[in-house]
C-alpha cells in the first residue's frame, strides 16, 4: 500500500495518549487512534489537544491512523 492509497480525514485532538499516539475526532464524528508520522517527530513539530490535524487512514482499518500535517488554526 503506498501513501496515495490512504484516506485523508482532518479533526481535532481530543486526547494524547503519550509516546505520539493521540486520539483524533474528525469533522464526521468518527473517533480515530492516530500517532505521529516520522517527519513531524523529526521536525519536532508539537501537536496539542486541540490543535486541527490531518490524519491518513488505511481504507482496510479506519480505527487507527496516522497524524501527517498540522493545520493552521
Amino acid at each position: 500500500m503506498t501513501r496515495e492509497d490512504l484516506i485523508k480525514l482532518e479533526g481535532y485532538v481530543t486526547k494524547t495518549l503519550g509516546d505520539g499516539h493521540m486520539e483524533v475526532e474528525t469533522n464526521e464524528g468518527v473517533k480515530i487512534r492516530a500517532m505521529l508520522s516520522g517527519r513531524l517527530k523529526r521536525f519536532k513539530i508539537r501537536v496539542l489537544m486541540g490543535d486541527r490535524v490531518e490524519v491518513a487512514v488505511s481504507p482496510y482499518d479506519p480505527t487507527h491512523g496516522l497524524i501527517t500535517y498540522r493545520l493552521k488554526s
